[in-house]
Formats: structure tokens, C-alpha cells, sequence
């Protein structure tokens, strides 16, 4: 069969012809281009940023040098035959040059520049914080940076989730109780980097909380009541719900950087020992002066069961009332939080005599002043109940011989009647 040389034509082959197929064409490059702009421009701006933070690495400076403790033995050392890590001073005599604070910086900045973590992913502390290795939580790394743990889906995710969700807004915790303030949005101090400063405003999540019965507790088990100066002795100190495996020194930026973390319940971190000397016991001591001794005790031991650390101290430098206290801390050197506001926190202190000071000789003052006038006051009594007695006594006796008399006169009033 022979084919028609004629074509039926088609409805759009006069629309789509000529000049509208140019114009197609050229939208299409032009949508295009407009494409590989966008990421071109987006490509240029997050270059442009990294730049600017890279710059602002070479401005970095080393942090200054604070006061460390008199008696306390210099650097990380260990004790109880290598089994504990003692960190002096909480870290904060490790202190880093400018050039490795400024080599940490790039290295961040190039980690996480333009990705979804952004700047406060770790809270300025340096590299990613390691993932919490068997966490409750149900954020874990990635949750906890991008603001998805526990903590953050209560603060921030009730709007959100309302306002995404199209359900009603949920209040934020301690909605109505007039809170001053929940973030460091609202102050005008300098933000904290995570060294020893004042007067810097926090930004770090408390973070996880265990339960009443998971939380942390402290106890000095045994302490001198009298030392010699500059003579060596040991604390005994008892932690119970306390995983001793974290710890972040001071010196190197690692205070307040660091949310606290659980593991199967139980807060992980390390304890801290320090012996002041006091200069009255009549009043709170100054708070800044550096101690004579101060340890961070992270020895990889510890947990739900309760056991017990000897803590070295190598001596007191004077003659007085001294001050030992034993405290526990999460990864940022903050004491554990506690499920109830009544319970107490993981702490406790002693006083020990250094040289049998004057407070010593003033107790046993008063407590044999005491004694004497209970002992004073007991032969007052004594006395006066024997007074008592011999009173009685004699007026017994005076009242037995004057019925004697009188029985006699009478008789003799008798006898001679009778005569």
C-alpha cells in the first residue's frame, strides 16, 4: 500500500515554530545560568565568610596566666600507684601558646564553616565534643549541637513545634514565674570562651539530669583533726553515682564548655579536693585568694556504687584553721545538677587544725570551761543538798532533844506528884 505523500498536520506545529523555540531556548539558558549564579554567589559568600573567620583566627592571643595553688604539685600527675589522674589546680595551670589557640581555631573554623553546625554547634570549645557513649538522651551528638536533645526540645521546640505543626504554642519552663532571663540573648557581658574569666556571660546548656536516686553524693570518709605544717597526710573521699571519666582543663578552654552528660543514667565528670587556710571561723572567707592545695581526681573509675579515692596532700604552709572540702563536677567543672531542689549536692568539708592553732586551743578552752563549771556547779549542788542534810540533821537532833526534855519534865512533874 502505497503511503500518502501528504502528512495530516499537527495543531501545535504552527505554535512551537520560529521564534517561540528561540524564545524557549533562551529561557531555558536563562534559568540555567541563573542557577550556577545562585551557587556561584552562595560559593563565593561562604568563601568569603571562612576567610573572614580564618582572619579573625590570627587575632587570637593566648590567655593570661592565673594564680595557682601554693602547695599543690605542678602539671597532671598520678597517685594510688598510677591508678588515679590528679589534675592540679583543675587544669588551669596547662596553658596554651597563641600559635596552637590559633592553629585550634582554623581547625574549627574549617570543620565547620558552611555546614549545619555552625559556630555554636561547640559552644567555642575547640573540635566536636565526642559523642556520649551509652547516653539516655535521645539527641546524642548530633541532637545535642543542633540545639534536638532533651533540653532543647523543651525550650525550643514547644513553639516551634507548634508554630510548624499548627498546634497551639507550649509555654517555655518557668513561664509565669518571672524569670530574669534564660539566655545570653538578653545580657551585655562578653560572651565566655571557655577560660577563667569574669564578668562573661555563660551560653552552654546545663544538659542531662539524672534521676533522684541516679544522682550524684560525697562523702569524706576520714581526715586528720590536727596536722603538723608542711607535714604530708591523705583524705579518704566516698563517691557514689559519679562516673570519674571527664574531665576538660581549665587552661586550655575547657570551663563551661561542656554540657553535662549522662551515661545509662549516672553523670559523667571527676571530683574536686582543696584546703584553704581560714582566717576566721567567725565569717565566710574571701573567695579569691588561691588555695593552698586543689586536685581534680579523674581516675576512669567510679559509678552507681559507691568507692573510695585517697586523696595525697602534701601539707599545710602556717599554723591555723584550715578548710578541706571534697566536691563533685561534671565535664565543665560544675557541680552535678540534682533532680529536686532539696537534696543535696555532691559536697562536704572538714576543718583541720594545722599545729594545734589558736581555734584548737580556744575549743579545748571552752570545753574544759564547761566542765569545770559543770563541775562547779555540781559541787554547789553537792554541797548544798549536804548543807541540807546537816540542817535537817540538826534540827532533827534539836527536835529529838527537846522531846527528850520535855518527856523528862513531864515524867519528873510525875515522879513528884507521886512523891
Amino acid at each position: 500500500m502505497r503511503r500518502s505523500q501528504y502528512r495530516r498536520e499537527s495543531k501545535y506545529s504552527k505554535w512551537f515554530t520560529g521564534r517561540r523555540r528561540i524564545i524557549a531556548a533562551v529561557a531555558t539558558l536563562v534559568a540555567f545560568g541563573g542557577i550556577v549564579t545562585v551557587t556561584q554567589v552562595s560559593d563565593a559568600s561562604t568563601k568569603r565568610s571562612t576567610q573572614r573567620a580564618l582572619a579573625a583566627c590570627n587575632n587570637i592571643q593566648a590567655p593570661k596566666k592565673s594564680k595557682l595553688s601554693t602547695e599543690t604539685r605542678r602539671g597532671t600527675y598520678t597517685t594510688n600507684k598510677g591508678r588515679v589522674t590528679q589534675h592540679a589546680d583543675d587544669g588551669s595551670g596547662d596553658i596554651p601558646t597563641t600559635e596552637q589557640m590559633r592553629a585550634r581555631c582554623r581547625q574549627w573554623v574549617m570543620q565547620n564553616a558552611g555546614n549545619n553546625q555552625g559556630g555554636g554547634g561547640n559552644n567555642g570549645g575547640g573540635g566536636a565534643s565526642p559523642a556520649p557513649s551509652n547516653s539516655t538522651a535521645a539527641g546524642g551528638q548530633n541532637g545535642g549541637q543542633n540545639g534536638g536533645g532533651q533540653n532543647g526540645g523543651q525550650n525550643g521546640g514547644g513553639q516551634n513545634g507548634g508554630n510548624n505543626g499548627g498546634g497551639a504554642a507550649t509555654p517555655p519552663p518557668g513561664a509565669g514565674l518571672g524569670i530574669l532571663t534564660n539566655s545570653c540573648s538578653t545580657s551585655q557581658l562578653t560572651p565566655h570562651d571557655g577560660f577563667q574569666n569574669g564578668n562573661r556571660c555563660v551560653s552552654t546548656e546545663f544538659g542531662e539530669v539524672g534521676a533522684q536516686e541516679n544522682n550524684p553524693s560525697l562523702l569524706i570518709t576520714e581526715a586528720p583533726t590536727e596536722v603538723q605544717p608542711n607535714t604530708p597526710f591523705t583524705l579518704k573521699v566516698s563517691t557514689r553515682n559519679l562516673i570519674r571519666d571527664r574531665f576538660l582543663a581549665a587552661g586550655q578552654g575547657g570551663y563551661y564548655v561542656e554540657s553535662s552528660v549522662l551515661q545509662d543514667g549516672i553523670v559523667r565528670g571527676h571530683f574536686h579536693t582543696a584546703c584553704r587556710m581560714l582566717a576566721s571561723t567567725n565569717e565566710a572567707p574571701d573567695p579569691a585568694p588561691v588555695p593552698a592545695f586543689f586536685v581534680a581526681t579523674e581516675d576512669k573509675q567510679g559509678g552507681r556504687a559507691p568507692d573510695t579515692v585517697t586523696i595525697q596532700v602534701p601539707g599545710l604552709p602556717q599554723e591555723g584553721t584550715a578548710q578541706c572540702a571534697s566536691w563533685a563536677g561534671d565535664g565543665s567543672h560544675r557541680i552535678p545538677m540534682m533532680q529536686r531542689a532539696n537534696q543535696t549536692p555532691a559536697f562536704d568539708a572538714v576543718r583541720i587544725e594545722v599545729g594545734g592553732g589558736g581555734n584548737g586551743d580556744q575549743g579545748g578552752q571552752n570545753q574544759g570551761g564547761q566542765q569545770d563549771q559543770g563541775q562547779q556547779q555540781g559541787g554547789q549542788q553537792q554541797g548544798g543538798q549536804q548543807d541540807q542534810g546537816q540542817q535537817q540533821d540538826q534540827n532533827q537532833q534539836q527536835d529529838q532533844n527537846q522531846q527528850q526534855d520535855q518527856n523528862g519534865g513531864q515524867n519528873g512533874g510525875r515522879n513528884g506528884n507521886n512523891n
